[in-house]
């Protein structure tokens, strides 16, 4: 069963292209080092920046979270975020044709 994972970060101004820089790393690191990972992609909006995951099981989300990539990019935005990142997990429902009714 594969998870969701949408994580909304306001970067503060002065702090914004850093805080690209570290998630690009980020992306960077996930995609070689995690297999279970589908899909790893940044997302830029006016004010915040959207991290859109998909982990192909509960088991592979939960080893990232304690990997050395996972690691790196929270110590990386310490301090440069305006309000703490919101982080929802959740499950795909497909709806629709399989390549557009789900991430």
């Amino acid at each position: 069963m594969s998870l969701v994972v949408v994580a909304t970060m306001v970067p503060r101004p002065e702090f914004r292209d850093d805080v690209i820089a570290v998630l690009e790393e980020s992306i960077a690191r996930v995609h070689a080092e995690d297999p279970g990972c589908e899909v790893y992609s940044l997302n830029e909006g006016r004010d915040r920046l959207v991290m859109i995951e998909k982990w192909a099981s509960p088991e592979n989300l939960q080893a990232h979270s304690a990997s050395p990539a996972f690691k790196a990019l929270t110590a990386g935005l310490e301090g440069k975020l305006a309000e703490e990142m919101d982080v929802q997990v959740l499950m795909p429902r497909p709806a629709g044709t399989p390549g557009q009714g789900q991430v």
